[in-house]
């Protein structure tokens, strides 16, 4: 884990918000929807099988608990789990809450338009409730 560096488009996009036993958790900078972003911390890992079977594994439990967190908070209908990485080599997946209503629904959120940047206290608060919330 020593060798972990947060690839910087991801750091430039994101607000920390933990680091759980795998994964560094962050929150997209993106207002209009709830939408976490899971970076195992694993040196030079850019596909899931790159993890050994035991992170994989760990993998899958934290994307589930992500998951059921951040449907609660945000009353979702769906939620959306993608690993893309076609901008950001370094592993990393997607945990997007969705709703009818939702700018992009029921399409993809990728590419859909420009993110709309948090107001700090907004941000501030979500942050707050998901770590109560986990």
């Amino acid at each position: 884990m020593t060798d972990f560096a947060l690839h910087p488009r991801l750091g430039a996009d994101t607000t920390f918000v933990a680091d759980w036993p795998l994964s560094r958790v962050l929150l997209l900078n993106d207002a209009r929807y709830r939408w976490l972003v899971l970076v195992p911390r694993r040196a030079d890992a850019t596909e899931l099988y790159d993890l050994g079977d035991i992170d994989r594994a760990a993998l899958m439990d934290e994307i589930a608990r992500a998951s059921r967190i951040l449907k609660g908070l945000a009353g979702a209908a769906k939620i959306n789990v993608g690993a893309l990485g076609n901008l950001v080599p370094q592993l990393h997946i997607h945990v997007v809450a969705r709703s009818p209503g939702d700018p992009a629904w029921p399409g993809p959120v990728w590419g859909h338009s420009a993110a709309l940047a948090y107001a700090a206290p907004v941000r501030n608060a979500f942050v707050a409730e998901f770590l109560k919330a986990h």
